[in-house]
């Protein structure tokens, strides 16, 4: 019997192993440190073997921002769809996955502060994150809406949601928090913007 053939590297990697070790750079310092030599040793693989997937540089970077956005609205679709009969119980759940988001919190909340940084200065990835900031509004609303039924009201503790979300990201992507600190702002902004608004 002959022995099994041996599949070149190159072939045994997808596009997603690529994208997946470009998301990790990013975690660790930032978009600028998405670099194909650096990726491919890690990797274990030649230079060579980046251009099975993606034409250059550029297209990677390209498609890791479609994967992000293309996972993040789909969960909005799913959040929106999935209603709990209890509209409070339903922002709690809301919270709760914003804060939690699939299990690798810190690496996702990381991965979209610099994405927010490089949104700053590109203009395209500045629209794709209005695109995504409106999408999550309008899920935010949807369900403040339910609560307290005043649609001007909802806007407003949508918005303020929204800030407080964003200010968790930043105070729970530092390096050496408290594992209590999580459960800390997730009560605060449960206790001011959810349980006080039902009664």
């Amino acid at each position: 019997m002959k022995p099994a053939k041996k599949i070149p590297a190159a072939l045994r990697l997808t596009r997603d192993d690529w994208l997946d070790a470009a998301f990790k750079a990013v975690v660790e310092a930032g978009f600028k440190n998405i670099r194909v030599l650096v990726l491919a040793d890690q990797l274990g693989v030649t230079r060579g073997s980046f251009y099975w997937h993606f034409a250059d540089h550029a297209e990677l970077v390209s498609a890791l921002l479609t994967r992000w956005r293309e996972r993040e609205l789909e969960q909005d679709r799913r959040l929106r769809s999935d209603l709990l009969a209890d509209p409070q119980a339903d922002l709690e759940r809301l919270l709760e996955v914003a804060l939690s988001h699939g299990g690798e919190d810190l690496e996702i909340m990381r991965f979209e502060l610099a994405l927010r940084g490089l949104g700053r200065r590109d203009s395209a990835v500045a629209s794709m994150l209005i695109e995504v900031d409106q999408t999550r509004m309008h899920l935010f609303e949807s369900k403040f809406l339910r609560l307290c039924h005043d649609s001007k009201k909802a806007h407003e503790l949508a918005s303020l949601f929204y800030l407080a979300l964003v200010g968790s990201f930043q105070a729970l992507s530092r390096p050496g928090n408290s594992p209590q600190l999580k459960n800390h702002l997730k009560s605060i902004i449960a206790n001011y913007l959810i349980h006080q608004q039902a009664g």
